[in-house]
Parts: C-alpha cells; sequence; structure tokens
C-alpha cells in the first residue's frame, strides 16, 4: 500500500511551524519518553544500515557539571536549564555490528581495513540519525535546541575517555518556551539551491 502524504498538522510539527528552541519550560522528559524517542528515530535510514550514532542523555545534575564547561559561553545558561541534552556521538567502529545488521554481504572488512571511508561514513550517517532524532522528537510533542557550539574535545575527555565514542553535536531537549526564540529566520529559495537536470 502506498504511503499517502502527511496532513497539514503534521507537516508544521515536523516542519514548518517547528523552531529551534532556547528555552524550556521545567516539565521533565522521562525515560519512557526516551525509550520511545530511539525506537522511532532508529528507523531512519543508514546506508548499509551502518547505524553509527550513539547518543548520551545528560539530564543529571553530576552530568550537566561535566558537559557546561565544554560549551561556548552562549550556550552554557540555555543547556544547564533544559531538562536534558543529548550528545550524538559516532562510533569509529560501528562496523563491528554489520555482520548482524546489514546481512547482503560481508562489509566490515571493507570499512575495518579503510579508515578514512569508516570515519566519513560513521560521520555522515551519524549526522543523519542526529537529524532523525529532532524529528522523532518532534512528532512525540518535543521540542528541540541543536548546537555545534562546543569544544568537541573536552566533551570527549569527560564522557568518552576510553576513545570509543566521539562528540558530533548536541541537542537540548525539551518541552519549549517560546518566550525564548528569535524572531524566524528566512530560508532559501528553491532556485538559490536546486537545480532539476
Amino acid at each position: 500500500m502506498p504511503a499517502t502524504p502527511l496532513d497539514d498538522n503534521a507537516l508544521a510539527q515536523l516542519f514548518t511551524e517547528a523552531r529551534t528552541f532556547n528555552r524550556f519550560s521545567d516539565r521533565p522528559v522521562g525515560d519512557e519518553t526516551l525509550h520511545r524517542l530511539y525506537d522511532l528515530l532508529k528507523w531512519g535510514p543508514t546506508s548499509m544500515n551502518t547505524q553509527p550514532a550513539r547518543y548520551v542523555f545528560v539530564r543529571s545534575a553530576e552530568a550537566k557539571a561535566k558537559l557546561i564547561p565544554a560549551l561556548s559561553p552562549g550556550n552554557q545558561e540555555k543547556t544547564q536549564a533544559a531538562p536534558l541534552t543529548a550528545i550524538v556521538a559516532w562510533d569509529p567502529r560501528f562496523f563491528d555490528e554489520l555482520p548482524t545488521q546489514f546481512r547482503a554481504y560481508d562489509a566490515k572488512p571493507m570499512f575495518e581495513g579503510n579508515a578514512d571511508l569508516a570515519q566519513a561514513t560513521a560521520f555522515r550517517n551519524g549526522t543523519l540519525q542526529g537529524a532523525y532524532l529532532i524529528l522523532a522528537a518532534r512528532a512525540l510533542g518535543l521540542d528541540c535546541g541543536p548546537m555545534s557550539g562546543f569544544d568537541a574535545d573536552k566533551v570527549n575527555a569527560a564522557f568518552f575517555p576510553d576513545g570509543k565514542w566521539k562528540a558530533n553535536f548536541l541537542i537540548n531537549i525539551g518541552y519549549g518556551d517560546p518566550a525564548g526564540n528569535y524572531p524566524r529566520g528566512p530560508r532559501l529559495a528553491f532556485n538559490d539551491v536546486a537545480k532539476i537536470v
């Protein structure tokens, strides 16, 4: 059965009316919601089903105290106040899971023997999975504030000292307070960014 387009309300929640939030209510985001979030985002496609993204949901005061010093000054206060922050990371050895996750053929040697290909694949597809996280969160009624203003080496030292995962970007997650939003920025037009050939 072919898929049908989502209605305008769903499109608004996911895209046209969704915003990047800088401020959140104090309503907590529970463990059950985080499990539902992952159970949605995991279905987003990655090349060869590589699934290289890894996630740390920073919620406790102790964990926040480790994260805040790694952030740029403009991101510290809003992150401290957010109910939780997701560290979207990537696993350099994602290919160890390929024998069970990609059964079409044995792809593990292709990545295990080529560090540049493995890193490019992990970073690209892990970033895609972070975008799926944002859409899954919006679908569940959550709001997000993605950030790249942080020192990745400090985050890695604080959260991944064994070097097994590497930070990509951060997302504050919760129930947004629109009072903290900036005026919405414009978007480039189709003809400015796309060609049909």
